[in-house]
């Protein structure tokens, strides 16, 4: 069997130098059925090795029930990189950052254990759980057992979080007690402290950047003096949030940047190759004192865009990597635009009124004491002799439509830091609340959602609130039925409202849906989840996949949180991620 180890100034793949050159495709962000295709054209960009991070949350959103199936089939794919004749990195966190959901983390963990990211004995329980379950894939999987897998990481940019050495002592012993046996690193931003805190001694330091190479690579050899210098996050671009810009880098800076690193000796893993997109409700957020919850795509500006369509990047990463190691003839055939035509959407009746298991409790109960994992809990309360006032919320995370008596009355953001807003007389009060994304790094790692704190109206403490969950997905599932039996609603004149289509196709194909002319609220194409949509931008397009589509009839449902402004549903031929940064 094939080894790979370290060597003084190089990996050593059967004892010969060997230069890593890899790219990040996230299994979990791309349909499996195209897995094999994006992991081609990695190859056909002269790629040697894919890397992947593997999202804990992806495989066990509620405790004990593990999924390694379907789009969870990290053995699948580590299968298909191999059959490709590529190697891969595998960075397992158990935290990923990845502007995913809580970071990767499952909400049942963050919300119950202390001392996350710690060796806190409660934490270090439950993550060698799951380690060990990711290396019972991986281990049968690495190069000296004949598969693919050469590296595995520990943790992830550690130094930016904590430097708790017996934290990632604990994860070395499990990693090895698991089978483990090719080399481990870690990686941080090439900044002193970090360099300094997040790794241990046995493992190797690896740096993550997107510019200024050559000094960067010099920061990270003072701390790791021996050994092949690697780059293991090569930023060649940038993700998106809600209200912002859609963000690019240059390609050819990017590429000079990419030229110098691989001249001066250095391996590089390429972050992101191909972004694909942050489906259903993955998406994550930022928070540096404004929340700031990220778009559905994950395009990041990539080598291989949303739909998996080479850019200009592809082509000049390509004419910089042929410089350093043999690149394949062949080039990616040249996509089609995707179909483009126009269909009418059908009022099919209000949604979020839908009966579930409400609970009434003192205070609203959070998503996480009720056990929820979509995207709204609708909170409703008698006021006090129907009288209305200064209603004020301690936070509200993360988005709140407010009505009284079924008549909408205002929204209050934590983007914009709102608290308060004066409502009119009347007798039932509801608070719909959206969970935008969970922030995906630091300490708001699990932080809570919903109504947080207490609640007054005009001062007055007001309690008795029954708690009811949304599952958006299943009531999209309702819908679609209703579709396929004519069953249908009437539309509501007040509130949010559902949408559906039919449209028909010669056979599936790659779409991508114009939501221009809605407002707010989640898309779904035959049941899949598409993810997010909203007038705030950047983004103006959903990517739907074509293994969701099928020759003959396909259905549409939007749920529509605020207004349709144009009763249609538009598709167009290429992507819309809104207007780039100058």
């Amino acid at each position: 069997m094939t080894s790979f180890s370290l060597g003084d100034t190089d990996f050593l793949r059967d004892g010969q130098p060997h230069r890593v050159i890899s790219g990040a495709i996230h299994y979990f962000r791309v349909h499996p059925d195209q897995w094999q295709d994006r992991i081609r054209k990695a190859r056909l960009m002269g790629l040697n090795t894919i890397e992947t991070y593997v999202a804990w949350n992806v495989h066990e959103p509620r405790r004990g029930e593990w999924d390694a199936t379907g789009w969870s089939d990290l053995g699948r794919f580590l299968d298909l990189v191999h059959a490709e004749g590529l190697d891969a990195i595998v960075r397992p966190g158990p935290y990923i950052c990845a502007e995913w959901h809580n970071g990767g983390l499952p909400v049942w963990l963050t919300g119950s254990v202390e001392g996350l990211r710690s060796s806190a004995p409660a934490f270090l329980l439950e993550v060698s759980a799951y380690l060990r379950r990711v290396y019972d894939i991986v281990a049968p999987r690495q190069i000296d057992r004949g598969g693919p897998v050469v590296l595995v990481q520990i943790e992830n940019e550690y130094g930016a979080y904590g430097s708790d050495s017996a934290y990632l002592e604990a994860l070395v012993a499990v990693t090895r007690e698991s089978g483990i046996t090719v080399p481990l690193t870690t990686v941080d931003q090439p900044v002193d402290r970090m360099l300094s805190g997040g790794s241990l001694p046995e493992l190797h330091k690896t740096g993550s950047f997107g510019s200024r190479s050559t000094e960067r690579l010099a920061t990270l050899r003072r701390h790791q003096p021996t050994g092949p210098l690697m780059c293991s996050e090569f930023w060649d671009g940038w993700f998106d949030w809600w209200g912002g810009v859609h963000h690019t880098t240059d390609a050819a800076a990017t590429a000079a940047d990419l030229d110098a690193l691989l001249a001066a000796g250095a391996s590089v893993n390429i972050y992101m190759f191909h972004g694909g997109t942050n489906f259903g409700l993955t998406n994550g957020a930022n928070d540096k004192g404004r929340y700031l919850p990220l778009v559905t795509s994950y395009d990041y500006d990539a080598p291989l865009d949303e739909a998996g369509n080479p850019t200009e990047k592809f082509f000049v990463f390509r004419e910089v990597i042929a410089r350093y190691a043999p690149v394949p003839d062949e080039l990616p055939a040249v996509a089609d635009g995707a179909p483009a035509f126009e269909v009418p959407l059908r009022a099919a009746g209000s949604w979020t009124d839908a009966a579930g298991a409400a609970s009434t409790t003192a205070l609203p109960q959070t998503f996480d004491a009720l056990g929820h994992l979509s995207a709204l809990v609708r909170y409703d309360i008698e006021l006090p002799e129907g009288n209305g006032g200064l209603l004020v919320i301690d936070e509200v995370r993360d988005l709140a439509w407010v009505s009284v008596d079924g008549h909408p009355v205002g929204t209050l953001s934590r983007t914009r830091h709102d608290r308060a807003m004066r409502i009119p007389d009347g007798r039932v009060l509801s608070i719909l609340v959206e969970d935008q994304g969970r922030v995906n790094y630091d300490h708001r790692l699990g932080e809570e959602k919903g109504l947080i704190g207490e609640i007054t109206l005009d001062g007055a403490r007001v309690t008795g609130w029954r708690s009811t969950p949304l599952d958006v997905a299943a009531i999209a599932a309702e819908i679609t039925t209703a579709i396929t039996t004519d069953a249908v609603d009437a539309i509501t004149e007040n509130g949010p409202a559902a949408w559906t289509a039919e449209f028909p196709l010669d056979a599936p194909a790659d779409l991508f849906v114009d939501t221009s002319s809605w407002s707010k609220g989640y898309a779904f194409v035959n049941g899949f989840f598409l993810g997010r949509y909203w007038r705030n931008g950047p983004q103006r397009t959903l990517m739907v996949p074509a293994p969701v589509t099928r020759a003959g009839t396909n259905h549409l449902v939007a749920l529509e949180l605020e207004h349709v402004l144009e009763p249609r549903a538009v598709f167009v031929g290429a992507p819309a991620l809104g207007d780039a940064e100058e």
